[in-house]
């Protein structure tokens, strides 16, 4: 690895195992154990404690991590901007998501873009709507598609379109029906839904705030896949959006009623750090696909 790369030493930190960093940084692990006392003598520091056969950063190692990372960040910017002046038609953009984009708007996004900018590539990343947030302001993603918008003042924002929300509910419930339903109608239900940090969970907890009632959660899981599937099972009902797309077996989606049952879904990025030029086409494509 060229010196002054340290994406060995981030690896360790965050794996906090020899043997597990050099498996994953595909390099032996007798080297990489050399690399860590060069280092370590080069700033006359210990940068881990040792537990046995496990690390931990040491408050040195802590000062380094936090600095070495935001220069890398620094100098994969810069990178990026050569590349942009050096080959203005190619680059890469780091795209987060939501899960719940992954089937239909993420590959309609970039299937778009792609068309007019065949030599841009794509690395992506999904998770949880204050995740995918967080990796941004911190560097890692360069855009992210989320919903519902993060009350962030340094992210920006490009609205990409609104989707309507409904209710899952299985075969046989009582309200199976019903042409659509209310929120006050939903109170007294046992609710499947995402874990805290989804944008799904914060527009359920929206919502039953607004229809004065606290929400009987009975299950939390990562997928909205996995909430129909729960659903269809008739362990309770789930809010889910309404997108056009198949919906599990055993499962209705019920309308909801409320003027405010949908999702704003947009493009975030770090308001305080320049897009690259293939970041700014794909924002500038999205938002007119």
């Amino acid at each position: 690895m060229a010196d002054g790369d340290y994406e060995w030493f981030f690896t360790l930190a965050e794996l906090q195992h020899v043997t597990a960093a050099a498996q994953q940084l595909h390099i032996a692990q007798p080297t990489l154990t050399r690399m860590l006392a060069r280092l370590e003598r080069r700033l006359g520091v210990p940068l881990f404690d040792r537990h046995g056969r496990r690390l931990s950063l040491s408050t040195y190692g802590r000062i380094f991590y936090e600095h070495a990372r935001r220069a890398q960040l620094e100098l994969d910017s810069a990178r990026r901007e050569i590349e942009d002046l050096n080959n203005p038609t190619a680059g890469e953009i780091r795209l987060g998501f939501l899960s719940s984009f992954g089937s239909i708007v993420v590959p309609r996004l970039i299937a778009g873009f792609s068309e007019v900018s065949p030599r841009v590539t794509f690395t992506l990343e999904e998770g949880a709507a204050e995740t995918i947030s967080g990796r941004v302001l911190d560097g890692f993603l360069d855009v992210a598609v989320v919903s519902p918008r993060p009350q962030k003042p340094t992210l920006a924002w490009r609205s990409l379109f609104r989707q309507r929300l409904g209710i899952a509910v299985s075969r046989d419930h009582r309200l199976m029906d019903a042409t659509a339903v209310s929120m006050t109608d939903l109170a007294d239900e046992p609710f499947i839904t995402m874990h805290p940090g989804f944008g799904m969970r914060q527009l359920l907890d929206e919502l039953c705030a607004a229809a004065q009632f606290q929400p009987r959660i009975v299950l939390e899981s990562a997928n909205l896949s996995t909430n129909a599937g729960l659903v269809a099972a008739g362990l309770g009902i789930s809010l889910t959006p309404i997108d056009g797309s198949e919906h599990a077996p055993g499962v209705s989606v019920l309308h909801l009623a409320d003027a405010d049952a949908y999702r704003d879904i947009g493009l975030v990025w770090d308001s305080g750090r320049p897009l690259s030029r293939a970041a700014r086409d794909f924002v500038a494509s999205a938002a007119t696909s």
